[in-house]
């Protein structure tokens, strides 16, 4: 355990974390970690380790176990409402979903490879809506040497996507994002927030009723000089927005005045919230899971 590091640049910022939390060290040891997610009924963290190839499933008895190993260099996760693990693969550019069964089997099934025609970059991050309608962001990164394969792209657009589940019908929702990365819905899912690594700032979009958006207004800078870009984002159940960024986790007040950054020893790549009252943020950070805790839960994604 250490203590924690704030950079304070509001007074508010220290709301936000539990009375005597520390940045606790949950496992480490990887290459480049990203993806956590929370089961909220098995109690189990799933994490991708992006060059290690390796999806990981951690429990707080038993450690981190290599649930999927050949991940295709697997980024995001997400879950759906029925619990099946939707996942953006750097590799092989697509989408995918994985169904687990009680017995301990599991059916995997591609959703999303093309846009009329052309490969997808590389799909980064993902949410999906109460109506099931899917969102991932399509940036080159996965096409780059650091986390990826090295490749030429298929297509100019670094897009924002909408997946319709049932028919696999893809939409391309905005296309003026220099790389596209963490995206969110607002708590009533009527507002989609995405950040753009290199432009490093988060803009608000409307949803419309047939899960098309609008709008796409300025809504919080995340420029710093410290190690990080503009990463995973999610909002807690009081609101407030976090995002990663240059130095570590931005939080961010519903006006968008950041109050502040949770100082990170690694590079911070995203986080989830976790344990049975969803009240740890558990952190993805370069090598390593970090955990803290919060004074308000996460939602479960279902």
């Amino acid at each position: 355990m250490t203590q924690l590091q704030l950079d304070i640049r509001d007074a508010r910022l220290t709301s936000v974390f539990a009375d005597g939390a520390e940045l606790e060290t949950v496992t480490t040891g990887y290459e480049f970690l990203e993806g956590p997610i929370w089961h909220p009924t098995e109690k189990h963290l799933i994490f991708s380790d992006i060059m290690g190839n390796t999806i990981y499933r951690w429990q707080e008895a038993l450690g981190p176990f290599k649930l999927r190993m050949n991940s295709h260099l697997a980024n995001g996760n997400t879950y759906d409402r029925q619990g099946r693990m939707l996942t953006c693969e750097h590799a092989s550019s697509c989408v995918s979903r994985t169904t687990f069964y009680a017995d301990g089997s599991e059916t995997y099934e591609v959703l999303a490879t093309h846009y009329e025609g052309a490969q997808l970059n590389s799909p980064n991050d993902i949410v999906v809506k109460r109506d099931g309608g899917v969102y991932f962001t399509d940036p080159t990164s996965g096409r780059e040497p650091m986390v990826g394969i090295p490749r030429e792209p298929e297509m100019d657009i670094r897009g924002v996507y909408r997946l319709e589940p049932k028919t696999k019908a893809l939409m391309l929702l905005i296309d003026d994002f220099a790389k596209p990365n963490g995206l969110c819905f607002s708590l009533d899912e009527a507002q989609l927030y995405v950040n753009d690594t290199i432009r490093q700032h988060i803009r608000v979009f409307d949803v419309n009723a047939d899960g098309t958006v609008s709008g796409g207004r300025l809504f919080a800078d995340l420029t710093g000089d410290l190690p990080g870009v503009a990463d995973g984002m999610k909002f807690d159940s009081a609101g407030v927005l976090y995002s990663c960024g240059p130095g570590g986790v931005h939080v961010i007040a519903p006006d968008g005045t950041v109050w502040g950054v949770l100082l990170m020893p690694e590079h911070t790549t995203n986080f989830c919230w976790g344990d049975d009252d969803l009240q740890s943020l558990y952190i993805t950070a370069s090598t390593s899971v970090y955990r803290v805790r919060m004074a308000q839960p996460g939602l479960a994604l279902f």
